[in-house]
């Protein structure tokens, strides 16, 4: 599972505003659990959606990257940020809401890092709890990978992006970086971002063995698939 360690510094100006995903988990919370007043981001990154959602929950943040954490300490220096690998949870509380976002799932790359995943989050949620994630899907990747790279600018910064493989549902997001120094004078800064997709009715089937209630919505309002652009998993009401 990928650090983000060179990719950090960068990180916000290429995801960008985030307050329209922030949105949709929040309407999600409040048609399923309008009650939920405490919140756990997995996988918080630089904290840029739990800062939205702080504005409503009683947050807490957790990523396994110390330089993502790093920053998201900078932006909300009141918020508890712990860092941990969400595969291996131990925060010794529970929750009302669990939100994992921006397909960070899909860095898991066996399926058994996400069953163990949705165990411990189904052991970090109250009774009557809730856990809101999404997923890249593998129409969506393929789509990518079939496509050319796209290429951003951000001031003087050039940052260039494509997505490589499909075999196996594996990706790569190939990222390079041309950070300006001075002048004419660049710096290349490459990572790699493997990603992995699995099929919505496994998905499906293995969170029901976790929660009595599974629900999948795609945000364009579409019938969710496998071709959809993004879904979103809405599950409550723990098992045991």
């Amino acid at each position: 599972m990928q650090s983000y360690g060179k990719f950090s510094k960068f990180y916000d100006q290429v995801m960008g505003d985030r307050s329209a995903a922030a949105n949709y988990i929040r309407d999600l919370i409040e048609v399923h659990h309008p009650n939920a007043k405490t919140l756990l981001e997995v996988a918080c990154g630089t904290g840029g959606l739990l800062g939205r959602l702080s504005e409503s929950y009683d947050v807490t943040g957790l990523d396994r990257s110390r330089p993502m954490l790093a920053i998201a300490k900078q932006r909300l220096p009141n918020i508890q940020l712990l860092q941990q690998d969400m595969t291996s949870l131990r925060i010794g509380r529970r929750f009302d809401a669990i939100v994992c976002a921006f397909d960070s799932i899909n860095h898991l790359q066996g399926f058994s890092d996400w069953r163990k995943t949705f165990r411990g989050v189904a052991a970090h949620i109250n009774t009557d709890g809730l856990f809101v994630f999404d997923v890249n899907t593998t129409g969506k990747l393929q789509r990518l990978a079939d496509g050319p790279a796209w290429v951003k600018q951000f001031d003087r910064d050039l940052v260039v992006i494509k997505v490589i493989g499909g075999k196996g549902n594996k990706f790569t997001w190939d990222v390079k970086i041309f950070a300006h120094r001075k002048r004419d004078d660049y710096q290349l800064i490459h990572e790699t971002i493997e990603e992995r997709t699995f099929r919505m009715q496994r998905i499906l089937v293995t969170l029901r063995s976790h929660f009595r209630m599974v629900k999948v919505f795609d945000p364009e309002g579409k019938r969710p698939s496998d071709r959809s652009e993004r879904l979103y998993f809405v599950c409550g009401r723990r098992r045991g």
